[in-house]
């Protein structure tokens, strides 16, 4: 399932403008203003999420490997010192500390070798008191157990958000849907918590 530059970048041009995702929306809500705070959106694509973060008043570090990043971004508004563009695969960015992390249908793209490493130097970017709001694929997800995707179940998604983390939201999508592919069957956890 492995997905090579190209693939995003078509992904990523076809997004148009849609909202911002719900999970974004959702950690907005509960995050409040960002009054200048540090967001990081990760695998930040056609930069939808991070628009809507930056709208909000947050300082983004977008990460993404689509080399049209930055483009993207400045589109949105905003100058260097509020909008930041970092490309690149997210488990190799070196990660600020912030308050807010997002990262919508990125994390599972993250090599199930890589995945433990990059995990926890992700929980350590988050400030006390921050936020993280992920997307992981369960097991049952029809992309699940393909090279190069990492799925976890509903334990161990668990098990990834111990304390620090306090879990504010967890709720488990397992339902047919389509995908930008054709008919799938997602099996999605998304997740919000906060850093004690």
């Amino acid at each position: 399932m492995e997905k090579d530059t190209a693939h995003w970048i078509a992904y990523n041009d076809a997004q148009g403008e849609r909202d911002a995702r719900p999970l974004c929306r959702a950690v907005l809500d509960l995050a409040g203003p960002g009054q200048g705070r540090t967001a990081l959106d990760l695998g930040a694509g056609a930069g939808l999420e991070s628009r809507a973060l930056h709208a909000a008043g947050w300082r983004v570090h977008a990460f993404d490997r689509d080399p049209h990043l930055a483009a993207r971004l400045a589109r949105l508004g905003g100058d260097d010192a509020t909008v930041a563009a970092y490309v690149g695969p997210v488990e190799e960015a070196d990660l600020p500390d912030a308050d807010l992390v997002h990262a919508s249908y990125t994390l599972p793209y993250v090599a199930p070798g890589r995945f433990g490493e990059f995990w926890e130097r992700l929980r350590g970017a988050v400030r006390p008191g921050g936020w993280l709001a992920v997307d992981l694929f369960g097991d049952k997800d029809s992309w699940a157990g393909d090279e190069g995707i990492t799925s976890f179940t509903r334990s161990q998604a668990e098990a990834l958000f111990a304390p620090p983390l306090d879990v504010v939201r967890f709720d488990e999508e397992d339902e047919d849907g389509q995908a930008a592919s054709g008919p799938k069957h997602w099996h999605v956890f998304h997740v919000i918590a906060r850093r004690l």
